[in-house]
């Protein structure tokens, strides 16, 4: 698996690299998704590592978290945007990167292969798919939290008024920091949002809150949490009626659940 691992590692370097270009606003694109490959990969195998994982199940959550957003950078090419909505969905693109540029998945066993498809098809859903597969469920769990834990670092200098127009092209919404009605309300209920209404800058916001429902695990949860992100996103919101009771639910939830153990 170690040999397997590193040849997994200089393919995805290689292949990200390819698609590097002169245009400085193709390589926004690109150079923020090979940082932040580079992240979840660290994220995901520190998780397990915290959750008492064998050497062999840490390089299974390593893969995942290397190949989870394969699909971004055809998707980028071929479409200029990140928006699954207006060009396909990436998670599903990157297992047909798989598929198509490589034989890594045929060399895993049968049983680790399709847990780490599963994983890469769920990372990026609203929900994960039931299963009785208590293995499939856990690295989808698990990528789920990893790559939340690093987009809040990416969008972290987008938060700003002034800033809400250079952020890459994720999913269109105009820079307004006003909330739409729905979202509010989903906030102050603490339901999830739907990504794909999202309108104006003020619903990204909300949708990444709105993520802290859906964390997983303590230890994600946790640095999420000493890292100011929630505060951030928080400060940046506009004074509407219906945001300061979801905050304060909000925080109410993650004051209960860091109380608890890991």
């Amino acid at each position: 698996m170690k040999e397997l691992l590193h040849e997994m590692h200089v393919w995805m370097n290689d292949y990200m690299r390819s698609f590097r270009t002169n245009d400085p606003d193709v390589m926004l694109g690109i150079r923020l998704k090979e940082i932040h490959t580079g992240y979840v990969t660290t994220n995901a195998r520190a998780l397990a590592k915290h959750l008492g994982c064998n050497a062999h199940d840490m390089a299974l959550a390593e893969i995942i978290g290397l190949f989870h957003d394969v699909g971004r950078f055809r998707q980028y090419a071929v479409y200029q945007t990140f928006n699954d909505a207006m060009s396909e969905d990436h998670a599903e693109l990157g297992l047909k990167v798989l598929a198509e540029e490589v034989a890594f998945l045929d060399r895993l066993r049968p049983q680790d292969a399709d847990t780490v498809r599963f994983a890469i098809k769920y990372h990026n859903k609203r929900e994960i798919a039931p299963t009785d597969d208590e293995r499939k469920l856990f690295f989808a769990k698990l990528i789920r939290d990893a790559d939340k834990l690093d987009i809040y670092r990416v969008l972290l200098p987008f938060l700003a008024p002034d800033a809400a127009e250079k952020a890459p092209n994720f999913v269109p919404s105009d820079a307004a920091q006003e909330v739409s009605p729905d979202f509010i309300a989903d906030f102050a209920a603490g339901r999830q949002a739907d990504y794909y209404r999202l309108r104006t800058h003020g619903d990204r916001k909300i949708v990444r809150l709105m993520w802290i429902y859906d964390i997983n695990f303590m230890w994600t949860l946790r640095r999420i949490v000493e890292r100011g992100y929630v505060d951030a996103f928080i400060e940046s919101l506009p004074a509407q009626e219906g945001i300061a009771e979801g905050v304060a639910r909000l925080r109410a939830y993650i004051e209960q659940c860091c109380a608890r153990n890991d």
